[in-house]
């Protein structure tokens, strides 16, 4: 449709974290945008990756898929991924819908994702 915004999936580190934002409208045909993000946020040396959502407006059950198998596998690894936001009304009823908020930490924004303690951290 031509009033869909185009996924967009950026990344990069910023203090202990590795940092995914998410754009745009996130479904099937782009979830494997935020996959291989998330395959990288995997595979470098951070403590903690944050999905920041902040910008997704729309999001079918494609990334919680995605977001489960990143967690995953940073779990399996003794890191810590957050999800956060601040989540459009209709990415906050898919995670509320599918029952799914209680599986992942969520934050309110970036820099609150930031700040939480958990159990790798040095400090």
């Amino acid at each position: 449709m031509s009033d869909e915004l185009e996924a967009t999936v950026t990344h990069g580190s910023a203090q202990d974290s590795f940092v995914v934002r998410v754009g745009g409208d996130i479904d099937y045909a782009s979830a494997s945008k935020l996959e291989e993000a998330l395959d990288l946020a995997h595979r470098v040396n951070a403590p903690r990756a944050i999905v920041d959502l902040s910008g997704t407006d729309f999001a079918d059950s494609s990334i919680l898929h995605v977001l489960l198998a990143a967690q995953r596998a940073h779990r399996a690894r003794g890191r810590l991924l957050i999800v956060s936001g601040p989540f459009s009304d209709t990415v906050r009823r898919l995670f509320d819908v599918r029952g799914t908020a209680g599986f992942f930490v969520l934050a309110d924004d970036v820099q609150t994702a930031m700040a939480l303690p958990f159990e790798g951290d040095a400090r």
